[in-house]
């Protein structure tokens, strides 16, 4: 047999012509004809997303699924490689609705249905060429020509009639989870989706600083040293609807804190509270350290303050 013969290392070059050679013999369909009645290796692509361009992740990810159904294709099994196309919604529905200038509401006013699902599956395989060409140029075995296809009818039956199995063998059950929800798509987000582009994005917004009232017990007295008045632990959130069902507040043991003598600036009652060390200059005012205690009024806007002592987190242990 003869080989041809490379003066110069051109990658590119060869693998164009190893992949021609493929094509010409058919050399992907020949690993399945030839292994007809041998035990079958099952793989179904793990389905990439058409509304948006492959990466070099794909690629990689590609190359290691590759890897395995050609191993099991020389230990000789039959390895029929089914492709497959995901079609979450969101993301499709948002660009769709982006491009058509509708919201939600739109649907089924100023657009039908039916063209309103047409634009939807038009936008979710825009790039199926760039990705059936890319697959082939990378020499990734898969067939492309019978995908499966998550919008298709015969997919979602067999997920149904799948459901249906796992019901009749008691395999189901009724749980509850925390789950993000847009109140804008009026849908549950997944993580995928909530790892769009565009998706976070700096904002204001109001939060809480809850008060924590210390109990004077024999573990906790070095707090109340020099202390004549109530005592509360700071702790800051922008989840103040999780208040009530608070077990525990936790305290940084290698954070250094502040006991801090100030006014309420609602009630203007004096208190004493804790906080860390490096966040009181976020709560106080410079000034308020210059402001004698007798002097302030309810309504200041700055509030006097003195700091009494400082402690570390691991003093807090009994």
């Amino acid at each position: 047999m003869n080989y041809p013969e490379y003066k110069k290392l051109d990658l590119p070059e060869i693998g164009k012509q190893v992949l021609e050679k493929w094509l010409k013999e058919d050399v992907f369909a020949q690993s399945i004809s030839s292994r007809e009645g041998k035990p079958a290796f099952t793989f179904y692509e793990g389905p990439p997303s058409a509304n948006g361009l492959p990466g070099i992740h794909h690629v990689m990810a590609r190359a290691i699924k590759d890897i395995f159904c050609r191993y099991k294709t020389l230990k000789g099994f039959q390895v029929k490689r089914k492709g497959g196309w995901d079609t979450h919604g969101l993301p499709i529905e948002l660009s769709v609705e982006k491009t058509l200038g509708i919201t939600k509401e739109d649907i089924g006013k100023k657009i039908s249905i039916e063209d309103y699902n047409k634009a939807c599956r038009r936008e979710v395989m825009k790039y199926k060429e760039v990705w059936d060409d890319l697959t082939r140029k990378m020499g990734y075995w898969v067939d492309l020509d019978h995908p499966y296809i998550t919008f298709e009818n015969n997919y979602i039956e067999s997920v149904w009639s799948l459901l249906k199995k796992l019901y009749e063998k008691d395999l189901l059950y009724k749980g509850y989870t925390i789950q993000p929800y847009s109140p804008a798509a009026g849908t549950g987000l997944s993580s995928h989706e909530l790892n769009q582009p565009g998706t976070y994005r700096n904002v204001k917004d109001t939060s809480v600083v809850a008060q924590f009232k210390v109990k004077r017990e024999s573990h906790s007295e070095f707090l109340f040293k020099d202390v004549d008045t109530e005592l509360y632990f700071l702790a800051w959130t922008t989840t103040p609807w999780t208040l009530p069902a608070n077990c525990a507040l936790a305290v940084g043991e290698k954070i250094n804190y502040s006991i801090i003598k100030t006014y309420n600036p609602y009630t203007g009652i004096p208190i004493t509270v804790v906080l860390a060390k490096e966040l009181v200059a976020k709560y106080f005012s410079s000034k308020g350290n210059e402001i004698p205690f007798d002097e302030y009024k309810l309504g200041d806007k700055v509030i006097p303050f003195q700091v009494l002592a400082e402690v570390q987190g691991n003093c807090f242990r009994e």
